[in-house]
């Protein structure tokens, strides 16, 4: 069993808002990515039938296919490999309570992003489920 997780919310008690992009496989690269690391987490994929794009709303283009309003949930980790069920501790608790996701995982950790009009009710089932939610103060060290 996995134990209670600590997570954060980007942007603390006014979360940031990420969009989720999308473009085409046969397109140029999309954004410089210098512009990109103007963004509090941006991740940028592709893959032979896309590229996908996460990243701070106001950083998009004009006229690309994207869906706008999420709010990120950091995991503090590290974690090692092998540990299992990391995300299913927290996706299960949101899956309980009707909440869409958007998952992406990194080196040290796993952020989960969810639609901003459903926050408070992620939040709630994420402290139901034992897991403890930090004020930004202290999330960002």
């Amino acid at each position: 069993m996995t134990p209670p997780l600590t997570l954060s919310l980007l942007g603390g008690p006014h979360p940031t808002e990420f969009a989720v992009a999308q473009w085409p496989p046969s397109a140029a690269m999309p954004l410089d990515l210098a512009e990109l690391a103007r963004s509090s987490l941006f991740n940028l994929t592709r893959t032979p039938d896309e590229w996908s794009l996460v990243c701070q709303s106001g950083l998009l283009p004009v006229n690309v296919k994207h869906e706008s309003g999420w709010v990120a949930f950091k995991l503090h980790g590290p974690f090692e490999f092998t540990l299992t069920g990391i995300l299913s501790a927290v996706l299960g608790p949101l899956r309980g309570a009707g909440v869409g996701i958007f998952a992406l995982s990194t080196f040290d950790t796993d952020y989960v992003l969810v639609k901003g009009d459903q926050l408070q009710t992620a939040q709630a089932a994420l402290r139901t489920a034992g897991h403890t939610l930090l004020e930004e103060s202290r999330a960002e060290s």
